[in-house]
Formats: structure tokens, sequence, C-alpha cells
């Protein structure tokens, strides 16, 4: 299973960008012994990168009780991250310092989901 972007994936969501800030969304499933590469991964992060092209996580939390789910489709972490636009998470993926410690996210995951998010107008629009 896919657990990095690749360069297409990358090309298409700076392609689609409706402009503005973006929320990626990150479910996570850890291969066993997982976590501590990841924790070391998020260091990283959350200490060089994330500061660097102007993101911030906005929530992160651990997996529990799948109320709505098919077997397999639980998740041991989600994160959301936001960033000022699609085109820094770019820069940030395609950084050859962040390149050289993805590896560390890469050998952690069995599986992933990495999805840019839009705000919603409407009902849950916030106000």
């Amino acid at each position: 299973m896919a657990v990095d972007p690749r360069g297409a994936d990358l090309k298409r969501l700076v392609q689609e960008d409706p402009g503005g800030p973006v929320v990626m969304l990150n479910l996570l499933r850890f291969a066993e012994g997982g976590r501590e590469a990841y924790d070391e991964y998020a260091r990283h992060l959350r200490e060089t990168f994330l500061p660097r092209y102007g993101a911030e996580v906005l929530y992160a939390g651990t997996g529990s009780t799948a109320l709505v789910a098919e077997d397999g489709q639980s998740w041991d972490a989600v994160l959301l991250v936001r960033y000022p636009d699609r085109a820094a998470f770019s820069r940030m993926v395609a950084d050859p310092e962040y390149q050289e410690v993805t590896r560390l996210r890469t050998d952690a995951l069995t599986e992933a989901v990495l999805q840019a998010t839009t705000p919603l107008s409407g009902s849950f629009a916030q106000r």
C-alpha cells in the first residue's frame, strides 16, 4: 500500500489548487514498532519543517473505537495539518533536507491516507 505521495500526486495537488490554506488529513496505520520511528519523524517535522513552511498541526490523536467502519478501516492515528497553501506543502516534500527524514515516516507506516481538504460552505461552515 502507498504511504508517500508521488510526483504525479503532488503535481495534481497543485494543479487543482482552489487557492488559500489547505488542511491535510492524515490517517495512519503503523507497522510493528513503527510508532517510535513516526515519533522521530514527527519531531523533525514539528521542529524544522512545519515552521519553515508556515504550517501547523491543528489536531493529532490516537485512533480509538471505530463506530462506523468496515473491518480493517480503523486507524492508529489521525492528524490534521494546516499549510498556508498547497504549494507550501509541495515545496516541503521536495525539500532535500525533508527527504532525508521522510524515510522514517515511510518505514513507520503500513498504510496511510493523505488527503487535501477545503473548507465547507453551508451547514458546517465556520462563522
